[in-house]
């Protein structure tokens, strides 16, 4: 996969062009819970969260490697920000290239998560 070149700092991440971004890959990357679970909270916010911000029950080793499944599949953007490694949906690409896909696996997950009394 190409990826953007870095624009400036040894600390920028490489991410997908708009136009790389694959179904396959955002299907992939949609596909296990705790991303999901990221996804989901990513969007119910609507801006850039840290990683520090996500419990999630796993090392920081696997926590970092589903960071970056969600960035090379162009699902987030991640940015640094001083010390603190943001992350933000990149909806407007997701929404652009797959109309309503984005919208209906949020809703599909929330359905989920209400049937299994999780959150």
């Amino acid at each position: 996969m190409t990826t953007a070149a870095p624009t400036g700092s040894s600390r920028d991440l490489p991410h997908p062009h708009r136009g790389e971004i694959r179904l396959e890959a955002v299907l992939h990357a949609l596909s296990d819970p705790l991303r999901l679970q990221v996804v989901r909270e990513l969007a119910a916010d609507g801006g850039e969260l840290s990683c520090s911000h996500f419990d999630l029950p796993v090392t920081k080793s696997t926590t970092t490697h589903h960071f970056r499944v969600l960035r090379e599949a162009g699902v987030i953007r991640q940015i640094y920000r001083g010390t603190a490694k943001m992350n933000g949906l990149r909806r407007d690409d997701l929404d652009d290239l797959f109309p309503g896909l984005l919208d209906s696996v949020l809703a599909a997950a929330a359905r989920q998560a209400a049937r299994l009394g999780n959150r």
